[in-house]
């Protein structure tokens, strides 16, 4: 049986450091503080929303939340966001995605302060990611998967890793990670011919197509590391991710939950986050 990946034991060692960081910018005078952009009330955007404050919070990062109705007016919105930018006691901004259709998102992106943009919304920050440049925020999805192979010491260098997925907000950052890293990385998506095969050869398998138990036994080289990173629902109405954990989970060398694992991560990153763009505000 494989060994299971928890997200909780990563995140503890994070919460130690992060916690030690923010007491020493307090010390200087600054309470690392993110601003929460959430436009109405739709149910996932609320439960993450829990989830970060609550985050924030067991750090002692402070969190301010902004809620502004679905039907904002666009130069509204892009006001606001301009306010955050030059509000010096907020150092992280996270905008909550998708947007209402009638705002336009790459003007939005265009807007929000790189420096300040903790989930990599910004193209100066997902140009940074593309140029291995570490100076900016990757998504912080993909630098949760990141965290975790690095928490449990699994070997990247030199590995054959496939990633299943090629959107912006996972797929493509996150196999720019892992080449930074030096992995071998082979993407593919829904679209991808012979897909069983090609992942089969994977020593490091990451699920990130969006589609609820799409991998299954046929998709696992014996003793692999599997990584989930999709949140779906089941035909039940349970919560799963891209992979069959019951049908890999026997094959599989070690292998993420869903839910309790990349997902776990994914919340202390962005507090990370937000606390480096503190640490990068010392001196000025």
């Amino acid at each position: 049986m494989a060994t299971q990946l928890k997200g909780s034991e990563v995140t503890k060692a994070m919460k130690d450091k992060m916690t030690a960081q923010v007491e020493e910018l307090k010390e200087r005078g600054i309470t690392p503080t993110l601003a929460i952009v959430r436009l109405g009330e739709k149910p996932d955007d609320l439960a993450y929303e829990r989830g970060a404050v609550k985050r924030c919070e067991s750090v002692g990062v402070s969190c301010k939340v902004l809620e502004f109705p679905e039907d904002i007016r666009e130069e509204k919105l892009v006001s606001e966001i301009e306010t955050l930018n030059k509000d010096k006691n907020i150092h992280g901004i996270l905008v909550f995605r998708p947007l209402p259709r009638h705002i336009n998102e790459e003007k939005l992106k265009a807007v929000i302060c790189p420096d300040k943009d903790v989930d990599c919304m910004s193209p100066v920050n997902i140009a940074k990611v593309f140029a291995g440049d570490e100076s900016g925020f990757a998504p912080c999805t993909p630098e949760a998967v990141i965290e975790l192979i690095d928490h449990f010491g699994i070997p990247v260098e030199g590995k054959n890793v496939i990633v299943i997925g090629r959107s912006m907000v996972v797929g493509k950052p996150l196999s720019m990670l892992l080449l930074k890293k030096n992995a071998t990385v082979t993407i593919c998506h829904t679209r991808t011919r012979s897909i069983q095969d090609i992942c089969k050869k994977a020593e490091i398998l990451v699920a990130a197509a969006g589609r609820a138990k799409m991998v299954n036994r046929d998709f696992v080289m014996p003793g692999a590391v599997v990584i989930d990173v999709g949140i779906n629902l089941d035909e039940n109405g349970n919560l799963c991710g891209d992979v069959n954990f019951d049908d890999v989970a026997d094959i599989a060398g070690s292998i993420t939950p869903v839910p309790g694992g990349v997902g776990t991560v994914t919340t202390s990153v962005l507090v990370k986050h937000v606390i480096q763009a503190a640490i990068k505000t010392v001196g000025k």
